[in-house]
Parts: C-alpha cells; structure tokens; sequence
C-alpha cells in the first residue's frame, strides 16, 4: 500500500491536523516508510505462534484491596493548611 497526497490529506481530515504544503513531502515519506516496515512484518511466518498480551512473562504483585483506617482524623488533619473538627475546608469554587 503506498499513501498518496489525497490519503495523506483525508488521514490529516480524519485527524483534525493542519499540514502545512511544506510539511507534506516529509509526511509522505515517513508514512510510506512505516507502510513498507509494516509489510515486511507481514512477511514473517507465524503460523503456531501465540499472540502475546504482555512482552514479558513477569506478573504484577498487587496488594490486597482491603479496608483499613491508616490514619486517624486528627493526624490526617494535623498538616491541612484549613480545617474544623471533621473535614478539610477549601475555598468555595461553585458559586
């Protein structure tokens, strides 16, 4: 597949990107470069190869969701530049 200047316009439509004349010939040149890369991808034999969902067989080591109290209320309050008994105050942003 080879993008002309009429797929590089109607991509740059679809993307609501302004490309400058002067930009055009450059922008031609990379997306062919990608295309042609991309088919030689196609080229490579894959056939019994499993599709991979993550590039390495590493898995994340995630901590318990569970409920605790870490902090009290009044050490969560102790450093809020404002506050009352219970919450943080903040200045007003809804009128």
């Amino acid at each position: 597949m080879k993008v002309d200047q009429e797929t590089l316009h109607k991509i740059a439509h679809l993307s609501r990107l302004e490309v400058k004349p002067e930009e055009e010939a450059a922008l031609l040149n990379s997306l062919n470069g990608v295309l042609t890369w991309m088919e030689q991808l196609n080229e490579i034999d894959t056939t019994g190869i499993e599709p991979l969902t993550h590039m390495s067989a590493e898995t994340n080591v995630l901590r318990e969701d569970v409920v605790a109290n870490h902090l009290s209320r009044e050490q969560a309050l102790m450093n809020a530049p404002q506050h009352d008994d219970q919450f943080f105050e903040v200045p007003k942003v809804l009128e």
